[in-house]
């Protein structure tokens, strides 16, 4: 497992509640390339501690450091280990980071490209249109905010003349309806804000028609999930079957049950505990499976998916 070690160069809290880092390597090596909406999969204090993914905001073309910014632990349902990041993390200190991956690149064929973003999840957006400026790509963003926090207004506008930025949510209300009802054939559609933003945003493109091929989200993180229901899982090693009750993770179930599972991060988002599916059917929850390995139906994040049916059968 690759892990790469950065250096904090730069510490930037202007904002309130949000803390944006610079980040470089030790050597001012150039850093690994990534696609638009990449994040970045950090460890906060250390190996086994929480680890948490945060979107980069540059374009991603041979960089020399990578900016994240973070939303203090509380806030609009940030992540517990975004407190370390804002209250021990200074600069010159080093921090375990996986190499970026993305989940929420945009689709190179689409005829324009709508972005919509609350809050903190304006970060990945800043990356698309990094790109899109860089591409020349059609590319349109609404972006609501909370007074104070204008996270990447003034780096919005000199990215882009088609950005329209709200702090009422009356209003970005009727713009987004008004987007999302007169957009051109081919059109996709990107969303990235606190998961009731995203739900709201979702169901208004469903209700006007919008096929879910053309919609993407990207979430702050695999969490706040529904219990899901209950389902039984059968190890391949093993003729004895148990449930996984409502609102318990498949890994902790294995985990009580004296299975040896590697995990990290526990959210979905950084890749560790991933484990082979020999037989049923996953309600993939994920941030870290490709749409194609998602389609394979061979493998499964135990700590936030699940089984969509009764019964799973893990090739452990």
């Amino acid at each position: 497992m690759t892990t790469l070690k950065l250096v904090v160069a730069a510490i930037d809290d202007t904002i309130a509640d949000i803390r944006t880092l610079t980040l470089r390597h030790p050597d001012d090596a150039p850093l690994p390339s990534f696609t638009p909406g990449s994040h970045l999969v950090i460890e906060c204090g250390g190996r086994g501690a929480p680890a948490n993914a945060y979107s980069l905001t540059g374009d991603g073309i041979s960089p020399d450091t990578y900016v994240i910014s973070v939303l203090r632990a509380g806030a609009d349902g940030a992540p517990s280990g975004s407190r370390w990041i804002h209250e021990e993390l200074a600069v010159g200190d080093t921090v375990a980071a996986r190499p970026p991956r993305s989940a929420f690149a945009p689709v190179l064929r689409a005829h324009r490209h709508l972005l919509v973003a609350a809050g903190i999840g304006i970060t990945p957006m800043v990356s698309h249109l990094r790109s899109s400026r860089r591409w020349g790509r059609d590319t349109r963003l609404l972006y609501l905010h909370r007074p104070g926090r204008h996270a990447y207004v003034d780096t919005v506008r000199e990215l882009t003349a088609h950005a329209s930025i709200h702090t009422v949510r009356a209003d970005f209300v009727t713009e987004l309806f008004s987007a999302l009802a007169d957009q051109p054939m081919g059109t996709h559609l990107y969303i990235c804000g606190p998961r009731s933003f995203i739900e709201f945003v979702t169901a208004g493109a469903a209700e006007l028609g919008w096929p879910a091929s053309r919609v993407h989200v990207e979430h702050f993180g695999a969490d706040a999930l529904d219990p899901g229901e209950p389902f039984t899982v059968r190890l391949s090693t093993d003729t004895e079957e148990f449930t996984v009750d409502a609102g318990v993770s498949l890994l902790d179930a294995l985990e009580s049950r004296g299975v040896d599972v590697p995990n990290l991060c526990r959210r979905g988002v950084c890749g560790e505990c991933r484990i082979p599916v020999s037989r049923g059917v996953i309600a993939h929850r994920d941030l870290y499976l490709t749409d194609d390995e998602k389609r394979a139906g061979d493998s499964i994040m135990p700590c936030v998916s699940r089984a969509h049916g009764e019964t799973l059968e893990l090739a452990l």
